[in-house]
């Protein structure tokens, strides 16, 4: 996963309109270093683990805020809702047994989706996204 670079996140935050708060901060910064796509309960057990015991409601509310303002994005697949943050633009695949996120960079795609679009009548632009879901390597053995 590409990760965003994690420099001045208070600043950051303050240009998508969002208070600097330490829920706010803490998840933020957690998503961008992760790697990886996680549950709301993942970030709340990590922070739990860092010493951040934030309450996994304003866990989950400051996940949804992240969203909404674009510094996050939100995958649905089986299993919990997914967040993460990225700088590159990427498509998605997910596993349908173990819930496991993937990325696959936008310029891999760039035909297929093109294609995509064109096939069901879309106008699609730079922003476009496909979500992919079937069996990861560890679960389809």
């Amino acid at each position: 996963m590409t990760t965003i670079a994690t420099p001045d996140l208070p600043a950051l935050l303050r240009h998508h309109g969002l208070r600097c708060t330490p829920s706010r901060l803490s998840a933020l910064k957690l998503l961008s270093v992760s790697g990886s796509h996680l549950s709301s309960a993942e970030v709340s057990a990590e922070l739990k683990r860092l010493g951040l015991p934030i309450d996994q409601t304003t866990v989950y509310r400051t996940l949804e805020t992240l969203t909404e303002t674009g510094l996050a994005h939100a995958i649905h697949g089986p299993g919990p809702k997914r967040y993460g943050v990225s700088s590159e633009p990427h498509h998605h695949t997910v596993c349908e047994t173990c819930g496991q996120v993937g990325e696959l960079p936008v310029e891999q795609l760039r035909e297929a989706v093109a294609r995509i679009a064109e096939l069901a009548g879309l106008h699609a632009d730079a922003s476009a996204s496909l979500l992919i879901y079937g069996r990861c390597t560890r679960c389809s053995t």
